[in-house]
């Protein structure tokens, strides 16, 4: 089954990078990871032809720093609120909106969201951070090897 991994985010801009963090941790274990910006053409466009795709980008809402939390994007829209700290205009959130009224969606649509606490530029990613890129990393390598599972995620927190 084809499957498509993005990381999304700015490195220059603390825990903006969660995302692409992720991306080169699941490279370094063997994993192909494409890194992108987040920008809603560009992520609509990297995810055509692929049965699953999973992105992970970093949140900006209430919850603690460095919780994650999981939805599949194809069983109901997104919370808005948790996926508006896109540095441009148009990211994640209305990436996947946009290609769900135009028909575009991957036939599984993950996505994981660490939530952050600092994003400054030139800012490091906060230690909480650093901690979730591995547990997500993992969670990831885990949910590859049993694909075949059928279970839904519409929302979860991962541990």
């Amino acid at each position: 089954m084809p499957v498509r991994i993005i990381g999304c985010g700015n490195l220059d801009r603390g825990d903006d990078a969660a995302g692409v963090m992720v991306a080169r941790r699941l490279r370094v274990l063997g994993i192909d990871a494409d890194e992108q910006s987040g920008e809603s053409v560009s992520l609509m466009d990297s995810w055509q032809g692929f049965e699953t795709v999973i992105v992970v980008d970093a949140l900006c809402s209430d919850h603690a720093p460095g919780e994650v939390r999981i939805w599949d994007a194809c069983a109901s829209p997104l919370p808005k609120a948790a996926l508006q700290c896109s540095t441009h205009a148009l990211g994640l959130y209305e990436a996947v909106e946009l290609a769900r009224t135009l028909d575009r969606l991957p036939d599984k649509l993950l996505i994981y969201g660490i939530e952050g606490k600092q994003f400054a530029p030139g800012a490091r990613p906060s230690a909480e951070v650093e901690k979730a890129v591995e547990s997500v990393a993992q969670h990831i390598v885990e949910l590859l090897q049993g694909l075949c599972c059928k279970n839904s995620v519409n929302e979860s927190v991962l541990d």
